[in-house]
């Protein structure tokens, strides 16, 4: 499978290698499968912004989220890029983008 992962916390572009970018596309594919009215991932944007709103927008279409969703997520994202090179300081933003 080829796939392209993009990782930018707040609003700098993160280097991935090859470990780091299947794990985030694999736990991120993990998580949108266990939503509802989800299907097969060809191109998701995941994005958290500076209030911790999170949105998915899965092939176009936005991906309805409740609040418990948003917490778990945003947390899980968090928990994942903040040990990474580059990320030095709190997680404010994030956005990923996985195209396969």
């Amino acid at each position: 499978m080829t796939r392209r992962v993009k990782l930018t916390v707040n609003d700098l572009p993160i280097d991935l290698d090859y470990f780091v970018a299947g794990y985030l596309d694999h736990v991120v594919g993990g998580i949108v499968a266990s939503l509802r009215d989800t299907g097969e991932v060809r191109e998701l944007k995941l994005n958290i912004d500076n209030e911790g709103q999170v949105t998915i927008n899965l092939n176009g279409a936005d991906v309805p989220l409740t609040p418990f969703p948003v917490e778990i997520i945003g947390n899980t994202m968090r928990g994942i890029v903040a040990p990474l090179k580059g990320v030095d300081s709190a997680v404010n933003t994030l956005e990923l983008t996985i195209n396969r």
